[in-house]
């Protein structure tokens, strides 16, 4: 004889439901039968002691404060040279042209700012730096984003916005006076200095004729404050013109505080490695002062720097590793000590007489 079973599943019914299958059947709102939906997946949870955390602080300061020390020490060793030339004072070889430029100003005004460098400066960064103050790849309608500088005469703004309508084009010139009287040319180099996801993947000039920009935005109209239209900025190179120019594309990537510097050029080093890339004597930086900045009590000044393996001078990032390292190996210290002078205590209390 055989034995028949039954499993019964567990239902839930809307009252008067006439079940599973039949007429008015409520489905059922209980979470399906897993480990998942039911929370009864494993579970992990650290237990915090003194054998665990005490370590872990030991070790993330005697880890810590040495990179720390290492970071700032290479950012101490790297050598800058400042140059203000915004033309404040009246002694400035500048004041004249800070004074009379403005946005709107048709012709430049040049200045001449003479200096000496006392010792040899080998690899080089002219950094233009600032006190106070998205390219859209798009020619036809330009993000909303960009107002209030978006049409002008009825024609989109390219590049839109205001951070591009505020780009920085002062031109910026360095020589060296040799002591025989002869004016040698520094040689800067103006590409490169961009990040590269960002030349050859975030900013593109619009699908066209590349090798004559001027048709591809000729139904555009350039920026307000700006003296000539982007497909200008580098006409010699086409590889640095247009929306890809190296100094628009450093100019967007926009600083997160009010005083910041940007790369404007390179200063490369000597072929033979004998020679120092700009050797200690008199040098004068000649200014085409396109940029006022005086209607924001703005300062502009131009930074020789040398780098190193960890690029310029950042002493912010040494610090935050001592810092972090420090505060570490303190609240070891001080955990340590509690649980040398308590935890005995409670140990002895769990003991059973």
């Amino acid at each position: 004889m055989m034995a028949s079973s039954y499993n019964a599943k567990d239902e839930d019914h809307h009252p008067g439901s006439v079940g599973s299958g039949g007429p008015g059947a409520v489905k059922s709102k209980k979470p399906d039968n897993t480990a998942f939906k039911q929370q009864r997946l494993p579970a992990w949870q650290p237990i915090l002691t003194a054998g665990t955390v005490l370590p872990a602080f030991f070790m993330i300061g005697l880890i810590f404060i040495p990179i720390g020390i290492g970071l700032l020490v290479t950012s101490n060793n790297i050598k800058e040279f400042e140059i203000d030339y915004t033309g404040v004072d009246m002694s400035s070889p500048c004041f004249i042209c800070s004074q009379n430029y403005s946005w709107n100003g048709t012709s430049a005004c040049t200045c001449s700012v003479p200096f000496t460098l006392d010792q040899p400066f080998e690899v080089n960064y002219p950094l233009p730096h600032f006190q106070d103050s998205s390219a859209k790849n798009e020619n036809s309608n330009p993000s909303k984003e960009c107002e209030p500088y978006r049409t002008s005469d009825k024609k989109p703004i390219a590049p839109c916005g205001a951070i591009a309508n505020s780009l920085f084009n002062d031109t910026l010139e360095l020589f060296y006076n040799h002591p025989n009287g002869s004016r040698i040319t520094i040689h800067l180099v103006k590409t490169g200095i961009a990040w590269w996801t960002d030349k050859h993947v975030k900013f593109r000039n619009p699908a066209g004729n590349n090798n004559n920009l001027s048709i591809v935005f000729q139904d555009t109209s350039k920026p307000v404050n700006w003296h000539k239209p982007v497909y200008e900025l580098d006409p010699s190179d086409p590889e640095n013109n247009g929306f890809i120019n190296e100094d628009f594309i450093v100019w967007m990537r926009t600083a997160a505080l009010p005083t910041f510097r940007k790369l404007y050029r390179v200063i490369q080093k000597k072929k033979d490695n004998m020679t120092p890339t700009l050797p200690p004597g008199n040098y004068s930086l000649e200014v085409t002062y396109n940029y006022p900045v005086r209607s924001f009590d703005g300062r502009k000044r131009m930074i020789l720097s040398t780098i190193s393996w960890m690029g310029g001078k950042n002493p912010f990032l040494g610090i935050a590793y001592i810092t972090v390292g420090s505060v570490c190996f303190f609240l070891g210290v001080v955990l340590l000590i509690i649980h040398h002078k308590y935890g005995n205590r409670n140990n002895n209390a769990d003991i059973p007489n």
